[in-house]
């Protein structure tokens, strides 16, 4: 369970498309202080791979737009309804969490523990 995971929550049961919020409320909603780098626009980018609370808002159904740094607001907006499973207890993964799984395969003689050059372990 991620930190950041009571801001999904709360947007999930937001009935509208739009929810616009202060950082303040944001912190209000979480139950902790945003980190130092809220002040920087990327931060709020909507990369999955920008930071965990990136991934919790988009694995929600949301995304940021209409940031604004120096009054600290912004305006989530629904991309997509998310349901979660009964009894999961969390939000579902990124959709594209383990796509490329079961394609990469080892011949059964392969020893990934031995050297890829064969002088390298050589004494000499």
């Amino acid at each position: 369970m991620s930190k950041y995971d009571p801001l999904a929550s709360y947007l999930m049961r937001q009935p509208g498309d739009r929810v616009p919020l202060t950082f303040s409320e944001i912190e209000k909603v979480l139950g902790r202080p945003l980190p130092a780098s809220k002040r920087y626009p990327a931060w709020w980018s909507n990369s999955p791979t920008n930071n965990p609370m990136t991934r919790v808002w988009l694995e929600a159904g949301f995304v940021t737009e209409q940031v604004d740094i120096p009054a600290q607001r912004l305006t989530f907006r629904r991309a997509k309804r998310v349901e979660r499973p009964a009894g999961s207890g969390g939000l579902d993964r990124y959709p594209g969490y383990g796509a490329m799984r079961g394609t990469i395969r080892f011949a059964t003689d392969l020893d990934l523990t031995a050297p890829a050059d064969p002088e390298w372990g050589a004494d000499g």
